[in-house]
């Protein structure tokens, strides 16, 4: 498992809202069982600072999802299943995002 890689929800409850998860746990704990993921979702009305720098929106693969930083969790690695896709290339917003929410600047 990578840090930045994307999974399907395997929720039935909340996928739908949340399409996606986001891996945002660091490569140094992964023995872990467990993984730090942040949703995805594609709900454009979530705009306004401070709120979009705290949910930035982020492209996978040419579709735009709002990161949902607050609503960061902890999920057993054997439910994420594979992985479909990743936003490594967006890691200073994502990173930036999750430091926000921690430390508020």
């Amino acid at each position: 498992m990578t840090q930045f890689a994307v999974y399907r929800n395997p929720s039935s409850q909340t996928k739908a809202d949340y399409p996606f998860l986001l891996d945002v746990q660091s490569m140094l704990f992964e023995d872990l069982q467990t993984r730090v993921v942040i949703p995805l979702t594609r709900a454009p009305a979530l705009t306004k600072y401070p709120l979009a720098y705290l949910t930035p929106t982020l492209s996978l693969d040419g579709e735009a999802y709002l990161l949902m930083t607050p609503q960061l969790a902890g999920i057993a690695r054997a439910d994420l299943g594979p992985q479909a896709g990743s936003v490594a290339d967006q890691w200073k917003v994502i990173l930036a995002a999750v430091d926000f929410l921690v430390r508020g600047f």
